[in-house]
C-alpha cells in the first residue's frame, strides 16, 4: 500500500482528534488545521503541459476551511494580524497540510507538487531551513523530491537573501523554484539565482523577445519555465505561438483551465479542448 505511514497518522486522527486539535480530519477526509480563530484547509490548481494538456504538477493553496465549498483565500488578512513568528508557523502549518491532503489523494506516480514559501520566512534567516519540513515528510514517509517549495518574489537588493535561503533548502534534498512579475525579471533569476524552475506571471508577456530569450536560455540551463495565471484565451494563444515558433516545451496554470478544489480531478481535459 502506497504511503502507509500517511494512512496510519489519518487513521489516528480520524479516531480521536477533533476540532480543538491543532490538526484534524473532516468528514470528507481532508485534513485541516487551525490558526488563530480560523479552520484551514488545501485547495489544488493543476499545471498543464501545452502539448497534449498532462497535468505535470499541481500547486497547493490555503484556503478557509467549509464543509459546503472550497473555502476562501485567507492568507492576506491571517498575515496581517500575525507576527513574523506567527507567520512562520501558518506557512509551515500550510505546506503540511498541502503534503497531507495531496498525497492522501494520490499514488506513488502523482505529479509534482509545488509548495510556496511565504516571504516572511525567507526574512527568518537561520542554517536550518527546510529542516523542519523534511522532518515531516520523513515521519509521514513522504517523497520529499517529489515536492518543488516555490519562493515568492524578490527585490534585486533581496537576492542574497534568496541564495541563501535556496542553499539552505537544497541541502535538504529540496528542489527549488522562485517567482517572476515578467520574462524580463525572470532572466535576471535564471543568471543569478538558478533555481529548478521560474513561475512567470502570464499576465506581463508585452515583450516578445524577452520571452523567447527567456525560454531559449533556460532550456539550454536545463530550467523549467512555468506560467502562471493563464486566464484569457489570448493569453494562451500567444504562449502556444512562441512554443511552436521556439520548438520549446511550455507549461501553464491558469482559471482558464482549472479553478483551485480540494479535490483533485479525476480526469483531465487538454489544453486544447479549451481553446
Amino acid at each position: 500500500m502506497a504511503y502507509q505511514a500517511l494512512n496510519a497518522y489519518l487513521a489516528r486522527l480520524s479516531k480521536g482528534a477533533t476540532t480543538a486539535s491543532p490538526v484534524w480530519l473532516d468528514e470528507q477526509g481532508r485534513a485541516a488545521g487551525r490558526f488563530f480563530n480560523t479552520s484551514l484547509t488545501s485547495a489544488f490548481q493543476p499545471v498543464r503541459s501545452f502539448d497534449d494538456g498532462q497535468v505535470i504538477a499541481c500547486e497547493a493553496f490555503a484556503r478557509s476551511h467549509s464543509a459546503v465549498d472550497d473555502g476562501l483565500h485567507l492568507w492576506k488578512l491571517l498575515d496581517q494580524a500575525a507576527s513574523d513568528d506567527e507567520s512562520v508557523e501558518l506557512d509551515r502549518l500550510c505546506r503540511m497540510l498541502h503534503a497531507i491532503n495531496y498525497y492522501r489523494q494520490v499514488g506513488e506516480d502523482a505529479p509534482e507538487l509545488h509548495l510556496s514559501v511565504h516571504a516572511r520566512l525567507l526574512a527568518a534567516v537561520n542554517n536550518n531551513h527546510g529542516v523542519a519540513y523534511r522532518r515531516i515528510l520523513a515521519a509521514l514517509e513522504l517523497p520529499h523530491e517529489r515536492i518543488v517549495l516555490q519562493l515568492p518574489v524578490v527585490t534585486p537588493n533581496q537576492r542574497w537573501l534568496l541564495n541563501y535561503v535556496l542553499d539552505n533548502y537544497r541541502r535538504n534534498g529540496f528542489r527549488l523554484g522562485v517567482s517572476a512579475n515578467s520574462p524580463l525579471e525572470a532572466l535576471g533569476l535564471l543568471d543569478k539565482v538558478r533555481p529548478d524552475l521560474i513561475k512567470v506571471d502570464a499576465r506581463e508577456l508585452a515583450d516578445p523577445d524577452s520571452v523567447a530569450l527567456l525560454l531559449l536560455r533556460a532550456a539550454e540551463q536545463g530550467v523549467r519555465i512555468f506560467f502562471k495565471r493563464v486566464e484569457s484565451r489570448e493569453v494562451f494563444g500567444r504562449l502556444q505561438q512562441y512554443g511552436q515558433a521556439l520548438a520549446q516545451p511550455i507549461h501553464a496554470q491558469g482559471y482558464l483551465w482549472d479553478v483551485p478544489a480540494a479535490h483533485l480531478p479525476e480526469t483531465f481535459l487538454a489544453l486544447r479542448d479549451a481553446a
